[in-house]
């Protein structure tokens, strides 16, 4: 069979064509929720970047966004507050000991301290604190601009624990520790069970090391405090396989890669 030049150029381009076609749809099956991408982007975590699609903030190519839409950034015009977003930033997650007094949030309208506060200007564009510690309570809590590790630490669906070291008044006897390991109905709905371990008895209290796989609105103080033996000091000392590690009060480290990774697998 004898195949003239212009066949082989045009039979080229044929292939060309189709690979270029083949590689767009292959890129465009990498599509995300509109969410995921804001929160991957640093500017807010995922359940901040529902709310900004809620409120009608987001745009997509050129028209309101609809939550729970999928986009690639690559290709798809996203704007928030009528911005491009930024590109995907490296991920940085630090790890915070937060001492009394301190708030769990990125601001607060009264003007206390919050826990950026104790992070460098430089480093806190798009970071987030990872859950939250009471004013009152202390110990380890993550920030991170990492939406995918922000939301695997705070579902509950993925079983990550929690541990403190709680000092509660009294002596609770074990039927009344064994009551709050199986679970108490708290707002209606049972709290998950948790490990809890007789530490120290000191006088009139109690150390307690109490494990939890949920984080709920100041649950251990609530729980403790329905129990007859009141949190006189609440200390988180790890979160999942992260610890605190001597990490001084009022200090912060980066943590590794290796060390966050696992929590993503």
């Amino acid at each position: 069979m004898i195949f003239s030049k212009r066949n082989i150029i045009c039979s080229s381009f044929s292939n060309q064509a189709k690979s270029q076609n083949n590689n767009y749809i292959l890129e465009r099956m990498s599509l995300n929720r509109l969410q995921k991408i804001i929160s991957d982007s640093g500017i807010s975590s995922r359940r901040k970047a529902d709310l900004l699609i809620k409120q009608g903030r987001v745009t997509l190519n050129g028209r309101q966004a609809i939550l729970g839409e999928k986009a690639d950034p690559k290709f798809d015009h996203i704007l928030v507050d009528g911005k491009d977003i930024p590109k995907r930033p490296n991920h940085k997650v630090f790890l915070l000991n937060k001492p009394y007094g301190v708030i769990s949030s990125c601001k607060d309208n009264h003007g206390r301290k919050t826990i950026l506060n104790l992070i460098p200007s430089n480093l806190r564009f798009g970071i987030h604190p990872v859950g939250r510690l009471d004013f009152d309570s202390r110990g380890a809590i993550i920030l991170t601009n990492n939406g995918d590790l922000t939301l695997r630490l705070t579902h509950p669906k993925y079983s990550h624990t929690k541990t403190y070291l709680v000092w509660v008044s009294g002596k609770p006897c074990q039927s009344i520790l064994n009551t709050w390991r199986k679970g108490i109905l708290l707002d209606g709905k049972m709290t998950m069970p948790a490990k809890i371990e007789v530490m120290d008895i000191v006088n009139s209290k109690t150390l307690l090391k109490v494990i939890l796989k949920e984080g709920r609105n100041r649950q251990i103080r609530r729980i403790a405090t329905l129990l007859g033996h009141p949190v006189e000091d609440l200390q988180r000392i790890a979160i999942s396989n992260i610890k605190l590690n001597g990490l001084k009060e009022g200090t912060w480290r980066e943590l590794k890669k290796e060390e966050w990774i696992p929590i993503l697998n």
